[in-house]
């Protein structure tokens, strides 16, 4: 009659053969994962991508108080001399600038005493559905007009209802002044956001950012939107291009720019994938 296993070489095997059913469990996991991420990004990489973002150099337009950029040749420090390709195999540049320069990020620092910088904003919210709301049907007749909170419901009437967590973008199409009328583009009342309408976005509709093309979010002399914005704990990009190139709804937004520690503000990337 053949000896019954013990107790303990049972528990062991049992153990053993838990642990591989839960090694292949996480391989096939991972396989899925690995998997869903590959056609994500052949997914994406058939789509268009839209270019939100303005070159910028010394002489970009910037609001007055900050001043132009400077951007020399970088020198070593103890000749002075130029670093250049023939001499030393290298060359490379030093910016000397606001960070609210050009295309930018606005982190709710900017305004907040104790708001995030822009090195705490999650790197999740740097990918999001994408919203352009339309301000240009309005411009013939009013040329500096705000974007009311009965033009998004006449927008979401259309479109349908903006979605929680968006970047709502708001097209102007000032954008085309950039490089062609600078001065122009630099006027002190422009087509912006109400402050109404930031409110609303933000406390009915739940967005995470919003973005325009404007070097202000609104031309109220306290800057209402953007201080509500802002201290709100949301970020903000300014001096956006190309969003009558989006469709205003389904694409989506991505948006970077560098992990300066406690930073204020910088320049930013920002492209749209469209669907």
């Amino acid at each position: 009659m053949p000896h019954a296993k013990p107790p303990r070489a049972i528990s062991v095997r049992f153990v053993m053969l838990l642990l591989a059913a839960a090694v292949d469990i996480g391989l096939s996991s991972s396989g899925r994962a690995a998997s869903d991420l590959d056609r994500a990004y052949r997914t994406i990489a058939g789509k268009k991508f839209v270019d939100l973002t303005h070159s910028f150099a010394p002489d970009t337009p910037v609001w007055s108080g900050f001043g132009q950029a400077r951007m020399t040749p970088a020198a070593d420090p103890k000749t002075r001399e130029p670093y250049t390709i023939p001499k030393d195999g290298f060359r490379t540049t030093f910016y000397e600038m606001v960070g609210q320069y050009g295309t930018h990020v606005d982190p709710p620092a900017h305004f907040a005493e104790n708001g995030v910088t822009m090195d705490k904003i999650p790197v999740k919210q740097m990918i999001l559905p994408l919203v352009v709301l339309d301000d240009t049907r309005f411009l013939a007749k009013d040329p500096n007009h705000a974007f009311s909170v009965a033009d998004l419901m006449v927008w979401e009437k259309a479109h349908g209802r903006v979605p929680k967590g968006a970047f709502a973008a708001l097209r102007t199409d000032m954008y085309k002044d950039w490089d062609t009328n600078p001065e122009r583009f630099k006027r002190s009342e422009f087509p912006a956001w109400s402050l109404e309408t930031v409110k609303f976005l933000v406390e009915k509709r739940g967005v995470t950012a919003i973005g325009h093309e404007s070097m202000d979010t609104d031309t109220t002399e306290k800057m209402e939107s953007e201080t509500y914005m802002l201290q709100q704990g949301h970020f903000q990009i300014e001096i956006m291009a190309n969003l009558d190139k989006v469709p205003a709804k389904g694409a989506l937004i991505v948006v970077t720019w560098p992990k300066v520690k406690d930073g204020l503000g910088f320049s930013a990337r920002a492209f749209a994938i469209l669907p």
